[in-house]
């Protein structure tokens, strides 16, 4: 009896390798040469599929961001709607070793139009009632805010020692809610 072929190689499947190494070794540890031999094909048949590692970074980003965008199902407000939608950002995070780094480091994919991008991720806030550009710089803010913490809650010996001084489990909701609250209103 033949053994089963290993599936054709696509975008996902590469992306599913990819997070693969990911949580076993790490973002620094993640090369193309690897991935390679992790999917038992030549390194070539990889560029068929992305055209270089910071492509395959940034779809990784892609599948770390939808989700905590796709969590906010409904939000009473704009303020409400960057509070969950930073807690959920957060959770997406969490869910990848070097999560935050990896979103840290990664450019958007080549297809990515600006125009439409910006349209797209601003949409949830516009339909709130915040002017798109407004709503870039809150979701910016809040994005960086997360991505921060994150980090730092990634990082075993700087959440230590981060423990030591403040309860920084419970610190993150004030600061989530700090931040928030500091966006002026109304808008301009």
């Amino acid at each position: 009896m033949a053994a089963n072929a290993p599936a054709p190689l696509d975008v996902d499947r590469l992306i599913d390798a990819a997070f693969a190494q990911l949580e076993e070794h790490g973002l620094n540890a993640l090369s193309m040469r690897k991935l390679a031999a992790r999917l038992n094909v030549q390194a070539p048949a990889i560029y068929w599929h992305v055209k270089d590692k910071a492509e395959l970074l940034g779809l990784m980003a892609r599948r770390i961001h939808v989700p905590a965008y796709a969590d906010v199902t409904h939000a009473e407000n704009w303020r409400d709607w960057l509070r969950q939608f930073g807690r959920a950002l957060r959770r997406s995070f969490l869910t990848h070793r070097d999560g935050a780094l990896l979103c840290a480091v990664s450019r958007p994919p080549a297809e990515a139009d600006p125009v439409s991008h910006a349209q797209r991720i601003a949409a949830p806030l516009v339909a709130l009632g915040m002017p798109q550009q407004r709503a870039l710089a809150c979701q910016a803010a809040v994005i960086s805010f997360v991505l921060g913490w994150s980090a730092f809650e990634a990082n075993g010996p700087m959440h230590s020692f981060l423990d030591s001084m403040l309860d920084f489990e419970g610190s993150f909701e004030p600061g989530l809610d700090a931040l928030v609250a500091g966006f002026a209103e109304p808008f301009e």
